[in-house]
């Protein structure tokens, strides 16, 4: 569940996991070759808190690598009691084929307020959420942190599995039919060492639970062909990327040839993400991915992921709207964005904050509507143009070299025809690119070197 603990005895605890060009194969009544997209639900933060929103927010993704928020990034629905805030929102396809999000009752990083409760909502689309509730599981008075769901065949019934401190820090499950009446709760999973966030999911019968070991901190997977509680047992070494991580998502790519397992890292900067990848989760082999290959949502923490349909992802985005905003991620430094920041345009480290820094409106060109400017949406009337060849964030004097200083025609990346570079108007010979962090436009063509074509490649990602 939760944001940046440096340790757990502070009780700043687990928020994670996100995304993946995979469907979460959690049972339902289509299979996992009728999905053609995904939804993933989350809530948000920043390293300084700047993007901090305890509401459910959603979004969506054609590969589940890179991910478009809806409604401008905005919450869908926020909770009315309780805490009135949420984390660690799970969305779950039910039998019936309607969904149902649970999600930790607690808003902000006030671990140490406990709740008894979940918060649940209803929908039929994803589109409206109904039915607004808390379930009461358990009368400790202790957490209930991070909940995942599952479907017990042998049981007939869902499982709720969740972080709670009973006799020291274990998953437990309670038992429901309904998402309205729970059973009594029990011990889950309790290994020899404290654990946090468990992710289940159900594969050609067998139950796999990752999740975060409290002792090192490290990401375990476990399994059992039952999915009873106190039944599984670890089978994988330690994960970690960055210096601090939590919240496994475990998700089954939909077009068989492997899994992810999403991290959310909290250190050494919070609200960031790290994806592994394996052919086979059956065995103990996992290989980091490139921060290229994917795109978290802006600030997203500790979230679910769901196949849907074509129909499905049509009809949320229809409903919610995409961003009307873009941000300029690197090629060849991934885990980079072009921001401004005091005038200056460059490129620096995601996440960060002020994290509006990083968004632009990528209007029709102020001097040829044919090409595109970069208008800053924290300083809305400025824009990215360049002056002496380095690119600067100026307020629009309406002027002709001004205009022609902010326009820019969108090209095939020059290092990798699938992302984009941006050539000068009134230098055409030039491209906008990064060199020492700092943007400028150079004189650059498919005869460049293999580096400076790298320097003015870009991702347009939401």
């Amino acid at each position: 569940m939760a944001l940046s603990r440096r340790a757990f005895t502070l009780g700043m605890v687990a928020s994670a996991g996100l995304t993946a060009s995979g469907l979460a194969l959690r049972p339902g009544p289509a299979s996992a070759a009728t999905y053609t997209a995904y939804v993933m639900t989350y809530f948000t933060e920043s390293p300084n808190f700047q993007g901090a929103d305890y509401g459910l927010h959603v979004a969506v993704s054609r590969d589940g690598l890179n991910w478009t928020p809806l409604n401008q990034n905005n919450p869908v629905v926020t909770p009315t009691a309780g805490q009135q805030g949420l984390r660690d929102p799970f969305v779950y396809r039910k039998q019936d084929g309607t969904f149902v999000v649970v999600a930790t009752d607690l808003k902000g990083t006030n671990f140490g307020t406990n709740s008894q409760y979940l918060h649940v909502w209803d929908s039929t689309n994803l589109q409206s959420f109904t039915g607004y509730r808390r379930i009461q599981m358990h009368t400790l008075n202790a957490h209930t942190w991070a909940p995942t769901v599952f479907w017990d065949a042998s049981r007939g019934q869902y499982a709720i599995v969740y972080s709670c401190n009973n006799g020291g820090d274990i998953l437990q499950v309670n038992y429901t039919s309904d998402f309205r009446t729970v059973s009594a709760p029990q011990q889950f999973f309790k290994p020899n060492h404290g654990v946090l966030d468990g992710d289940v999911v159900v594969d050609g019968g067998v139950y796999y639970l990752y999740y975060k070991n409290l002792a090192d901190g490290r990401l375990y997977g476990a399994r059992s062909t039952t999915g009873a509680p106190n039944s599984f047992t670890t089978y994988t070494s330690g994960l970690i990327q960055g210096t601090a991580i939590e919240a496994p998502l475990l998700l089954k790519r939909n077009d068989g040839s492997g899994w992810w397992l999403w991290g959310d890292s909290f250190g050494p900067v919070n609200a960031d993400y790290y994806i592994w990848g394996t052919g086979n989760v059956t065995t103990n082999s996992w290989s980091a991915l490139n921060q290229r290959d994917y795109t978290p949502p802006l600030n997203a923490k500790h979230g679910s992921i769901l196949g849907i349909t074509d129909a499905e992802y049509n009809g949320l985005v229809s409903r919610w709207g995409a961003p009307n905003w873009v941000r300029l991620k690197s090629s060849n430094l991934p885990d980079y964005v072009v921001r401004h920041s005091n005038g200056a345009v460059r490129l620096d480290p995601y996440p960060f904050d002020p994290y509006q820094d990083q968004m632009w409106r990528m209007v029709p060109g102020l001097a040829d509507p044919a090409g595109v400017s970069f208008e800053s949406v924290n300083r809305p009337g400025s824009y990215l143009r360049h002056s002496g060849y380095v690119a600067r964030l100026d307020p629009n004097d309406n002027t002709s070299g001004f205009r022609a200083d902010a326009t820019f025609h969108r090209t095939a990346g020059l290092a990798d025809s699938s992302w984009s570079s941006f050539r000068s108007y009134n230098f055409p010979d030039r491209y906008l690119r990064h060199s020492g962090y700092v943007l400028r436009i150079d004189p650059l063509s498919a005869g460049s070197s293999a580096a400076d074509r790298q320097d003015a490649t870009f991702r347009v990602t939401p």
